[in-house]
């Protein structure tokens, strides 16, 4: 290699005894700053973009932490204010003193390009934060006594973070939101039932919501032993099944085994003991064979992690959103989830900040997500029909405001109540009160409630008047089973579902 060569590789070429140092922009901090102190609205430009920790040097840190201080406070920032609240907090000094403050405003004209600099500002930070994070990935991917499936969620969780706290929508001109209406609204119209979101296979709820509906948080709340989870499975059945439609299922309660065994109760029909102890007729086999190919292509996706955090929620909600474009996202059910760290220890809290996640979640994927909720006890001892209301929901407020539509099931046979006010009967009748619908109207569903195999169904009959052998029959069956289906399954059976493990 000649003389000349030489010099053009050592040029292009980085020489180690340099060294690297993180990525910085010390100008255009300081260019930032004194913009902002330069013109009283410059602020409001980039109060979005940057955090106090988006700066390099410590001391813009500090100058910034004071300026965003001011700006809440709605007060005026300049130079005299800022050196003001930076002696106040008695943090002058540790940031080069009141000439410093003064040479920030002399490096800048006008604050015409302070949004682009903030960005560029954000992107070093975003930089800065993904090297503190690989090499903190590293220094634990190197411990052997570290798991590696917490490893994995830690990667992950801590890059979706940085996703989250700094990746911002823009904001959107109304005229662009019109035409995205309308194309909706044409979509919908071509549709031959009327739905603009994902069906539920209720012709009665999807009348009343028009299907769930992308970016909605539903919670369906109920007492124990009402059906939660059969409601849901039935429910999941007719998306994925019938409509071929992708739901993702998290079963913090039960095994995915467990789940996929009351799938298949509700959908051959059989007894749950039979099915249990494998005791089932040579046709009964045959019956069940032909009755789960139903599921064989159904994009039904199931995750039983237990305790799951709303981080790992996230996670991998994204990841299936990614890998299987799921369109439906069921959690059973919320108070099982734990929420961060930091909210730890105090319950109500801590469930406010699962119910507000849950909703980002549905927004930021834009897909439904169908959260089970369990509700006080306020509901037994309440006299009357003991119908549910929004005030039982369990452990938060939050609850009712961050959900865009709350259901509650209720079935009056449990409480003794076998007909209505019209004397037609309660027997084997579920009642789906929609108490909270954000973008349409509320109203109450009867379904049918089949105890025999843990499944809802449209009520096709007209509802007839209770007779003497219907009640007896309940009754008998109330004596001989506690089960959350009133009437359970043939005599020896179990059919108690919330409480014991399905089949197998």
């Amino acid at each position: 290699m000649d003389k000349t060569a030489r010099t053009k590789y050592k040029q292009l070429t980085p020489l180690p005894e340099y060294g690297k140092i993180p990525p910085q922009a010390l100008e255009l901090e300081e260019t930032v700053l004194g913009a902002i102190m330069l013109e009283k609205d410059a602020v409001i430009a980039i109060l979005d973009l940057l955090q106090p920790e988006s700066f390099y040097k410590e001391s813009h840190q500090k100058i910034y932490a004071a300026i965003m201080k001011l700006s809440m406070e709605e007060k005026p920032i300049d130079i005299l204010t800022v050196t003001e609240e930076l002696r106040r907090q008695k943090e002058i000094d540790s940031v080069g003193g009141a000439f410093y403050i003064t040479q920030l405003t002399s490096r800048v004209s006008s604050a015409a390009h302070i949004e682009y600099h903030a960005r560029i500002i954000a992107q070093k930070f975003i930089q800065r934060e993904l090297i503190r994070i690989s090499t903190e990935i590293q220094n634990r991917a190197y411990d052997e006594a570290s798991d590696v499936d917490d490893l994995l969620d830690f990667s992950e969780t801590e890059l979706f973070n940085i996703a989250e706290g700094n990746i911002k929508k823009e904001t959107v001109k109304i005229n662009v939101l019109i035409n995205e209406a309308i194309n909706q609204i044409e979509e919908a119209s071509k549709r031959e039932d009327n739905l603009s979101g994902i069906p539920s296979g209720f012709t009665k709820i999807d009348r009343i919501t028009s299907g769930w509906q992308k970016s909605d948080l539903v919670i369906i709340a109920a007492r124990p032993s009402m059906g939660k989870t059969a409601f849901i499975l039935s429910m999941t059945r007719n998306i994925a099944v019938e409509h071929k439609r992708a739901v993702a299922v998290f079963s913090l309660e039960m095994s995915s085994i467990q789940l996929v065994n009351r799938l298949i109760v509700s959908e051959t029909k059989l007894p749950s003991d039979r099915i249990r102890n494998g005791k089932l007729h040579d046709y009964e086999w045959e019956q069940l064979e032909i009755k789960i190919k139903n599921f064989a292509d159904a994009p039904i996706f199931i995750d039983d992690t237990p305790a799951i955090s709303i981080y790992e929620l996230r996670a991998k909600c994204r990841r299936l959103k990614r890998q299987h474009n799921i369109e439906l996202i069921i959690i059973d059910y919320l108070q099982l989830m734990t929420g961060t760290s930091d909210t730890r220890g105090n319950r109500e809290q801590e469930v406010s900040t699962i119910s507000r996640s849950l909703k980002a979640i549905s927004k930021e994927l834009n897909v439904p997500v169908i959260a089970l909720s369990q509700l006080n006890r306020a509901v037994e001892t309440r006299g009357g029909t003991k119908r549910p209301q929004l005030s039982d929901l369990r452990e938060s407020g939050a609850i009712e405001q961050d959900a865009d539509m709350v259901l509650f099931i209720h079935r009056p046979e449990y409480y003794g109540f076998y007909e209505d006010e019209d004397g037609n009967s309660n027997i084997g009748i579920a009642e789906i009160i929609i108490a909270k619908h954000r973008n349409g109207p509320i109203g109450d569903v009867k379904l049918k409630f089949q105890s025999e195999s843990a499944n809802f169904a449209e009520l096709e009959d007209e509802l007839k008047p209770i007779s003497e052998d219907d009640l007896s029959i309940t009754l008998g069956s109330k004596m001989n089973d506690e089960s959350e289906f009133s009437g359970g399954f043939k005599k020896g059976g179990n059919s108690n579902f919330e409480n014991e493990p399905p089949p197998f």
